[in-house]
């Protein structure tokens, strides 16, 4: 009687060789990532903001646009979309302005060379520098992409073309670069 025995560890039917090779895998992941570059120039200096001659003296001056380059800004994913928030120059005196003046000079600021169109904020500061804020968000970007994005300063105006009170002036630009918001950008 003949019994066949099967012995555990012993493969059957396989080709043994002084050679072995085994599979190791290899993986790792990248976060969604995005970059603006260094604001240049910064910061804008407007200068004079009111007219000091002729019929408009006092009034908001005829001031130039101006362009700020945001150089090498990027994301690594689609989906992504420009969010900029304009904040107008208000004078740092919070005295109150009087009837007939201005303490507010309100723009507009625009960022282009990501998506179609520009993301563009326009400011509506009241006289008194009340609600200076306005913000918009951009078209969404469908894949990776990096640009040298502008930022346009353009169309300054005193609330009622009032005469400006004086002082010095501020305001911000606040430009963010990442996932476009649910329902994506206009």
């Amino acid at each position: 009687m003949l019994a066949a025995i099967a012995l555990p560890g012993i493969a059957h039917s396989q080709t043994v060789t002084d050679t072995a090779t085994g599979d190791v895998a290899v993986g790792g992941n990248v976060s969604q990532l995005c970059m603006l570059g260094t604001p240049t120039p910064a910061p804008v200096d407007l200068g004079q903001l009111a007219t000091t001659s002729g019929t408009r003296v006092g009034r908001i001056a005829a001031i130039a646009p101006r362009s700020v380059t945001l150089a090498g800004s990027f994301c690594n994913f689609a989906g992504s979309a420009i969010t900029v928030t304009a904040t107008a120059l208000v004078n740092n005196d919070a005295t109150p302005a009087p009837t007939g003046f201005a303490r507010a000079v309100n723009y507009t600021a625009a960022v282009t060379n990501w998506a179609p169109g520009a993301a563009t904020a326009t400011t509506g500061a009241t006289a008194g520098g009340g609600t200076p804020s306005a913000s918009s968000v951009g078209a969404t970007q469908g894949a990776p992409k990096i640009a040298d994005l502008t930022v346009n300063l353009s169309n300054f105006t005193a609330p009622s073309d009032a005469l400006l009170t004086a002082g010095s002036y501020s305001g911000l630009v606040i430009v963010t670069l990442g996932p476009a918001p649910s329902g994506g950008g206009s």
